[in-house]
């Protein structure tokens, strides 16, 4: 009989915000078995503008068993089609990157179909073809699973939400299970003879001990980095942007169904809808552009009566050498980050508590597994490197030092061999278990204006006597389904309004 190390029975995590109640929420709910104690203080900020998502945000809701419309409701969230680039490829060009699926059920690859048709001379675009694109140009919205069989029933979404009210929400729902949060500030660690964390050493003297810690201190990274001094890999080279400016401000008008990211002389800049209030932000390279004239830009440009004062928000793009290392696991902002271009933020931190419970360890500490969850993580992270890297490598602009400068760069290898590989005839090297798919890659290829050089030569033995016109009969009858949805307001306000604040 062998001698089984003793399973895990308490965690510690250090830090609150949306990555550490995220982290709390899921262990109480997933695993019950484990003690888990939060230690924050209210006396340090949460930088609390993550507020944007994607549609895995949607399986974290409903893993823990929460009412959609409720989590809707409490945290004053609107819906999300996808992502709306205006100016990227070249001033006064626009593109939709939707979620959910593009074309309608035919005979080989859509996108292959499209393409065929376009080499031949078809004008009709892409997006078209999108449900979620056509339901946000013209800022309609209906629950996909409630439309299956119809044209529209191919689009998915995620929601905007208020990253505080998220915090909040998910706190009352890890306390009601057996969550305790101390209230403290951590101001040193005391750690084991083998290097792993022992306790924490709050302000007042009190000390917090537990057999696992997750660091979720944000960019101050107090474990991972400054106590147990695991590096940091930097991707600035690629990723020039350093900075950000966020705001928030009044609605004006019903809010739309979709992020907006606008590209500025230096960076870029979003709006984020919710229902009662607005997300506003200017990520910048503080080498090209200083915080006072980012900040003059964006207030320049918001609409509505500022809510908020503008607020700094520096960073440096890249992930940890090892996000866990030991006894320490580190989520969010301590593990590395990535620009919010893509909302990927709040998808990381439930990406990283999925895969820590898939790699779950007992108090052997396998180094085999950290192994494994390290590169696994770190393959999401550089996946979605190279996806915003797009974004930017591709542009036509030139009227500028940073994007001369983002056109010119030295591409990873990775993305240099996709984008090779995708120009030859469209063909995408698909990895295991991606976030981003083929219609996210097509769709931000085709708005940067990256167009396979030919169709993939099998599409030649389909019979496509006429191609184009089933192509228009599809986009049409798209369109007259989209014409009869419901505006995304009216949506919100008959099924899950928010109590005015």
């Amino acid at each position: 009989m062998t001698n089984r190390p003793a399973p895990l029975r308490s965690i510690c995590i250090v830090g609150g915000g949306t990555a550490g109640w995220i982290a709390a929420a899921m262990i109480a709910h997933l695993h019950p078995e484990i003690a888990v104690e939060l230690v924050e203080s209210d006396d340090i900020g949460t930088i609390g503008v993550g507020e944007s998502t994607i549609p895995p945000f949607l399986q974290l809701i409903a893993k823990l068993g929460v009412s959609e419309s409720e989590f809707v409701r409490e945290c004053q969230a609107s819906f999300k089609l996808g992502i709306e680039f205006r100016d990227w490829l070249r001033l006064g060009h626009s593109y939709f990157h939707p979620f959910g699926a593009i074309g309608m059920p035919i005979e080989g690859d859509f996108y292959q179909l499209w393409l065929r048709a376009a080499h031949g001379g078809y004008r009709r675009q892409l997006q078209d073809f999108a449900p979620a694109s056509v339901m946000a140009r013209e800022g309609r919205f209906v629950l996909p699973h409630a439309a299956r069989r119809t044209p529209v029933g191919g689009a998915a979404y995620a929601l905007h939400v208020d990253a505080k009210r998220v915090a909040r929400f998910l706190r009352r729902f890890a306390e009601a299970r057996g969550v305790r949060r101390t209230e403290g500030i951590v101001t040193d660690v005391a750690t084991r003879p083998d290097g792993a964390v022992d306790r924490l050493i709050l302000k007042d003297g009190r000390t917090v001990s537990a057999e696992f810690f997750i660091d979720c201190s944000g960019f101050r990274a107090l474990l991972i980095g400054k106590t147990l001094g695991v590096g940091y890999t930097d991707w600035s080279h690629w990723l020039l942007c350093d900075r950000a400016i966020a705001v928030q401000t009044e609605n004006v008008g019903p809010p739309p169904p979709y992020t907006l990211a606008h590209a500025q002389a230096a960076g870029w800049r979003w709006r984020i809808p919710l229902q009662h209030r607005t997300g506003n932000g200017h990520v910048f390279s503080s080498r090209h552009m200083s915080d006072d004239e980012a900040t003059a830009r964006l207030l320049d440009q918001v609409e509505g009566e500022l809510v908020t004062d503008p607020m700094p928000v520096p960073f440096r793009t890249g992930v940890r050498d090892r996000i866990w290392n030991g006894n320490v696991l580190s989520i969010g902002l301590s593990s590395g980050f990535i620009e919010p271009l893509e909302s990927t933020a709040i998808h990381l931190i439930y990406r990283g508590m999925e895969f820590f419970f898939r790699f779950m360890p007992d108090l052997a500490f396998a180094p085999e597994l950290q192994a494994e969850y390290n590169r696994r993580m770190t393959a999401d992270y550089e996946e979605i490197r190279d996806f915003i890297i797009l974004h930017y490598c591709t542009t036509e602009r030139d009227d500028t030092p940073f994007w001369r400068e983002c056109a010119a760069m030295e591409l990873p290898p990775t993305l240099a061999a996709k984008l090779a590989l995708f120009r030859v005839n469209g063909t995408l090297a698909d990895g295991v278990d991606e976030l981003f798919r083929a219609v996210s890659w097509q769709s931000v290829m085709d708005g940067m204006g990256v167009r396979p050089r030919t169709h993939h030569p099998t599409l030649d033995r389909l019979p496509a006597p006429d191609l184009p016109g089933e192509l228009d009969r599809a986009a049409d009858s798209l369109a007259r389904a989209v014409g009869q949805l419901p505006p995304h307001g009216r949506f919100i306000a008959e099924n899950c309004a928010a109590p005015i604040p």
